[in-house]
């Protein structure tokens, strides 16, 4: 390598970077809050589902599933 060289490595391609990409279908309500929050704390929309998504998971109990 030389000094100063640019280095480009090659692209993942979609979908092998640990991410998946789908649409939903929320009510209205939810998306001005989530966009309020978004203002508020400068986190991106997408950021906060994908937070509110693992913490919603963490704390999911399935009525009637043996342990």
């Amino acid at each position: 390598m030389r000094h100063g060289s640019l280095i480009i490595k090659p692209k993942k391609a979609k979908g092998e970077d640990g991410y998946k990409v789908f649409s939903i279908r929320i009510k209205e309500e939810i998306v001005v809050q989530i966009d309020d929050i978004s203002t508020k704390t400068g986190h991106s929309r997408n950021e906060l589902i994908g937070t509110f998504l693992e913490y919603a998971l963490d704390k999911c109990v399935i009525e009637g599933e043996k342990d």
